[in-house]
């Protein structure tokens, strides 16, 4: 047995979009689009961020590189024994006797308040 099925009539898809249907939600549509834009908008601004992002942190790993091979650098020529032969041509060394400790005496004396 078998049930026949109604086609829907062909007149209702005519009477959802008629002109006066059409136009008095005009508004809703420029409002749908208008949010449209802003998200395609926003997509864009992401991916424009994302790029920045990952460019300054490039940046940075390059930097922190720089930053750790100057610092060896700096450490290397810091010490003592390179200080040493880096003065050499300028008649500076490391002097062998003690240094001398000078006492200076406070001879100024301060007021008494009473």
């Amino acid at each position: 047995m078998s049930v026949p099925i109604n086609p829907a009539p062909k007149n209702t898809i005519k009477s959802i979009l008629n002109y006066q249907w059409i136009v008095m939600n005009i508004g809703f549509f420029l409002f749908l689009a208008f949010i449209a834009i802003l998200y395609i908008a926003n997509g864009h601004l992401t991916d424009k961020t994302i790029r920045r992002i990952n460019t300054t942190q490039r940046e940075l790993k390059v930097l922190q590189f720089e930053y750790k091979t100057i610092k060896s650098e700096l450490m290397r020529r810091s010490r003592a024994i390179e200080v040493q032969t880096a003065m050499e041509p300028y008649g500076l060394v490391v002097s062998k006797e003690m240094p001398i400790r000078l006492a200076i005496e406070n001879k100024i004396k301060k007021p008494i308040k009473n």
